[in-house]
């Protein structure tokens, strides 16, 4: 599969100062990439102009971030495993 511009920029979005983030975020990216590309996870983009240690903190604990909109998205990045998309 080519990787089309959406998936690229969101790849180097996932570049972080965190390398536990790195991974976790490009694990994701890689498992969900034909979905990422037909634009799914609207909300993952929004969550990448987030700080790092917040994003870390959501993801360690399924605590509420600030938008809900992240719950879905956190629980899947945390489990590897899409319900709805």
């Amino acid at each position: 599969m080519e990787t089309t511009q959406r998936v690229k920029r969101l790849k180097w979005l996932c570049r972080r100062g965190m390398k536990e983030l790195d991974v976790l975020l490009e694990t994701f990216i890689a498992g969900f990439e034909r979905q990422l590309d037909a634009g799914a996870w609207p909300e993952f983009e929004a969550l990448l102009q987030t700080e790092d240690d917040r994003i870390w903190d959501w993801v360690q604990a399924p605590g509420s971030p600030d938008a809900a909109g992240f719950h879905q998205l956190l629980a899947t990045i945390r489990h590897g495993t899409a319900s709805q998309h």
